[in-house]
């Protein structure tokens, strides 16, 4: 509620946002398919809010913010092309020389691809997560466990700049009660609230002059 309520706000204060929503009630919706709403929204921004957890540990506390990292974008294309090679030496028995060729060319293409679209937006989604871990910091008073860099699908397969959120672990008791308040999530939001109104001001002055 506190998330909807903030997205209420920013579309009433800044007339020039559309707040495009994976869903608005309590469902699963797959990874992949959470992207594809972005995508094919043309969204500017990807923001993916979940909670954290830690097995065997009560005790965790603190909210982070993620990115896809350029190191974990270089393991994942790595054991693509381990699978191409699979589907490469398949095909070598039964296709021409010539065609093999071809494909090899696509998947080489492919790749390039791929690793463009993940580094094309690093600097910006780091940016937006370093904003967002200010104001958990500074504004909401939460522990602050950094900006870190990990192979999130989710993150993946967005076509913008794309931040992934942990609020916080629901596998420690005490986070657990914050987390399923009114002022818990409220403050949360607002945090991620601030964030994102530096993160547009930054961009008009940037793209504009002016915000």
């Amino acid at each position: 509620y506190s998330y909807l309520s903030n997205c209420y706000l920013l579309q009433k204060n800044c007339p020039d946002v559309k707040v495009v929503y994976t869903r608005t009630r309590d469902v699963f919706i797959p990874l992949n398919r959470r992207a594809e709403i972005a995508n094919d929204a043309k969204a500017d921004l990807f923001i993916s809010i979940h909670t954290n957890a830690l097995a065997n540990n009560r005790t965790a506390k603190g909210a982070s913010t993620w990115t896809l990292g350029l190191a974990k974008s270089d393991a994942n294309l790595e054991v693509a092309k381990r699978e191409n090679s699979v589907i490469l030496y398949i095909a070598s028995g039964r296709l021409s020389e010539t065609l093999s060729d071809k494909l090899k060319d696509v998947l080489v293409l492919y790749e390039a691809f791929e690793k463009f679209m993940q580094d094309k937006y690093m600097s910006q989604s780091v940016h937006l997560a370093s904003l967002v871990q200010k104001h958990f910091r500074n504004t909401c008073r939460r522990v602050d466990r950094g900006v870190h860099q990990a192979a999130f699908l989710v993150l993946k397969a967005s076509a913008m700049p794309s931040i992934l959120v942990e609020l916080g672990f629901i596998s420690t008791p005490e986070e657990e009660r914050y987390l399923n308040t009114d002022a818990g999530t409220g403050t949360l939001a607002d945090g991620i609230f601030r964030a994102f109104l530096t993160y547009k001001r930054e961009q008009e002055i940037r793209l504009n002059g002016s915000s």
